[in-house]
């Protein structure tokens, strides 16, 4: 059957089709609903959330979040409060306190939603290291609100940036500037004399795949540790899943509809124009308006466009695109409490482990030659400390994941021993706490894999947060936005501006340049997206005859 002949047939229509029930099609699909359109979202898994999924994997009784866990920037993401997810059933908690740092020494520094606690575990490391702490913590509360509105919202962000430049005026916007590019060694040094400050900072640049020693690790470690000590790091009551349930609650109760295990294998173009898809049995849902993808744009315009209907210089960028990190990640039910020995990490929700600010340096450069690293830098979650409903009364429901080398197929015998290591330290750490293990559940990268086909090859953020893939050039060199170049395809998912985390950006800047699309000034709309893309991809008929000659 030819594709005009499948549209012809089919029987189901909708204004938008969502391909991917993440939570970023499922933002996008409810912004959409919110205007009035009929709305379908296809999902290739049994459930709905993408990596905001939550199981008993573990022990009976043991809540384990597959993907995400904690979500500082969900909790303040304008996006998410505005569709008043509260009302649909989730809810905030959080641990004592958000985050602890555990050096290798077993000395340990936390970080509080409380600045003055949180000054005084940095400034028995280096006195003068708190009022330093106390000095960013107040810069951050002045300029919280326009640099999470410029990161979080469209590309570019005009208005939010014109708003720091009134805030700081123009020579300490510079210096911010500087501040953001600097890599978090370095901006540790510049700021504190101790230890336990530098740390803090470093290891919540390892929660991308930037390594301490990159350019603008400072920005995602500094803006996630100011997140910490303003907002923490909440969990949703009753594991990350509940984020996905309100939303799709919420589209239902708007009329949208999402259908579970209906993968989809075509986007279908005519014209130039995405028209609509085609699903693993053949049928096809067609679409009015616009088809927008919480897919990673490799798989998305490869895949499911096909290279015929794309420029031949966006078919080169693709085959350089980057993936971030792999991810090798262990859960845990425990018939306990964690024994720690430093008292910092036992009232801390999140605790960093495997090293003070060398030994993340060298983390950072296995991983950059492509080594498994000889002492894994570790994200560890205390999901029962910050939310009682994740396992029985008395227990603990913990977590921990480490970055490898995406470069490289791993051996089973190099993941067995990177989880032997992983072990180890938290042992070392923790004397007991395999004592206290009831059940374990490892998940390799192929694993994570299969439970989220976007997480390709485990790679968490679906692609580098390093700069030369981020803004304009994320996902490829273009013009930072979630149109593609073939028009009515919007891009919803991660590997668009502005990249990972649970915040819901990306969904809702496709659902608004669908609309705008769509609405009275579209056609003047669609003009000036193809003039840019004619810019970044030359004209077509240059295009055509690159093609024309593979």
């Amino acid at each position: 059957m030819t594709r005009a002949a499948a549209l012809t047939a089919s029987t189901e229509t909708a204004d938008a089709v969502v391909v991917g029930a993440g939570h970023n099609g499922l933002v996008a699909a409810n912004l959409l609903a919110d205007q009035g359109w009929s709305v379908t979202v296809l999902e290739a898994a049994d459930a709905p959330g993408g990596a905001t999924r939550t199981e008993e994997i573990t022990a009976p009784g043991y809540l384990n979040d597959l993907g995400s866990a904690f979500h500082p920037m969900g909790y303040v993401s304008p996006v998410l409060r505005g569709l008043d997810l509260e009302a649909y059933g989730l809810e905030w908690r959080h641990a004592p306190a958000p985050l602890a740092h555990v050096l290798s020494d077993d000395r340990g520094v936390l970080l509080s939603r409380d600045v003055d606690v949180t000054a005084a575990s940095v400034d028995r490391f280096a006195p003068g290291d708190g009022d330093a702490w106390r000095r960013l913590a107040d810069e951050w509360q002045r300029l919280r609100d326009p640099l999470i509105a410029a990161f979080l919202g469209p590309f570019p962000p005009v208005k939010e940036a014109a708003r720091v430049l009134r805030t700081l005026g123009g020579p300490d916007a510079l210096r911010l500037a500087r501040r953001m590019l600097l890599p978090a060694i370095r901006f540790g040094q510049e700021e504190f004399d101790g230890e336990g400050a530098r740390v803090l900072i470093a290891g919540n640049a390892l929660h991308t795949d930037l390594g301490v020693t990159q350019t603008a690790s400072t920005a995602f470690g500094w803006l996630l540790t100011m997140l910490a000590q303003d907002v923490g790091f909440p969990v949703p009551a009753g594991g990350s899943g509940k984020i996905a349930e309100a939303l799709v609650a919420r589209l239902r109760a708007r009329g949208g509809t999402v259908e579970c295990s209906r993968p989809v294998t075509k986007v279908l173009v005519e014209g130039g124009r995405a028209v609509g898809v085609a699903d693993a049995g053949g049928s096809v849902v067609r679409a009015r308006r616009a088809v927008l993808a919480d897919v990673p744009a490799p798989l998305l315009l490869r895949d499911l466009v096909g290279v015929e209907h794309l420029p031949a210089r966006l078919v080169d960028d693709l085959a350089r695109f980057q993936w971030d990190d792999a991810i090798l990640k262990i859960d845990w039910a425990l018939s306990g409490p964690v024994p720690w020995t430093a008292p910092e990490a036992r009232e801390a929700g999140t605790i960093h482990l495997g090293g003070d600010t060398e030994g993340l340096v060298d983390f950072g450069a296995d991983l950059d030659a492509g080594r498994m690293p000889a002492t894994p830098f570790m994200l560890f979650g205390q999901m029962t400390l910050a939310d009682p409903s994740r396992s029985p009364a008395g227990t603990e429901s913990v977590w921990a994941y480490t970055h490898l080398p995406h470069s490289r197929e791993h051996t089973e015998a190099e993941l067995d021993e990177q989880v032997r290591r992983m072990t180890a330290v938290i042992e070392r750490h923790a004397p007991g706490f395999g004592d206290r293990v009831v059940a374990r559940r490892v998940s390799r990268p192929s694993d994570l894999q299969a439970q989220d086909p976007s997480l390709v090859g485990g790679a968490l953020m679906q692609g580098t947060a390093q700069i030369h893939q981020m803004l304009v050039f994320r996902p490829t060199p273009g013009l930072g936005r979630p149109d593609t170049a073939v028009d009515g395809l919007f891009l919803a998912g991660a590997t668009a501006h502005p990249a990972g985390a649970v915040h819901g950006a990306p969904g809702a800047n496709a659902a608004r340049a669908a609309l705008a699309r769509a609405g009275r000034l579209g056609r003047v709309y669609a003009a000036g997206i193809r003039a840019g893309h004619r810019l970044v991809y030359g004209a077509a008929d240059e295009r055509d005859r690159v093609l024309a000659g593979r």
